[in-house]
């Protein structure tokens, strides 16, 4: 049995639309409630660093699906990653008693 390389394709954007809008519910949530405190630093980041890999690698092979999924998810994983930093930084300033150094 041979599959059409457009019917592989399609189950490569279906997997990769799935798997990138995974991430919208974290974003809205880290945007909505302003904290990121239950994040992990580590796992997003290597994970962001991760996604751009597998941009090039998909850009570099063609692979559309592999591409594009990796693009948005990249937008999406640096969003959340940035939004820990800012957060986690602003919060740690709250923390501190009035004149405190910063």
């Amino acid at each position: 049995m041979t599959v059409a390389k457009e019917s592989i394709d399609l189950i490569g954007y279906a997997a990769a639309a799935m798997t990138t809008i995974s991430f919208l519910p974290q974003l809205i949530r880290v945007v909505k409630l302003r904290t990121a405190r239950d994040i992990s630093l580590g796992m997003f980041f290597i994970f962001t660093v991760g996604t751009l890999f597998w941009l090039a690698y998909g850009v570099l092979s063609r692979s559309a699906p592999v591409a594009i999924a990796n693009g948005v998810t990249l937008v999406l994983s640096a969003s959340i990653l940035f939004l820990k930093l800012r957060f986690d930084r602003a919060a740690l300033r709250a923390d501190q008693p009035a004149g405190a150094p910063r």
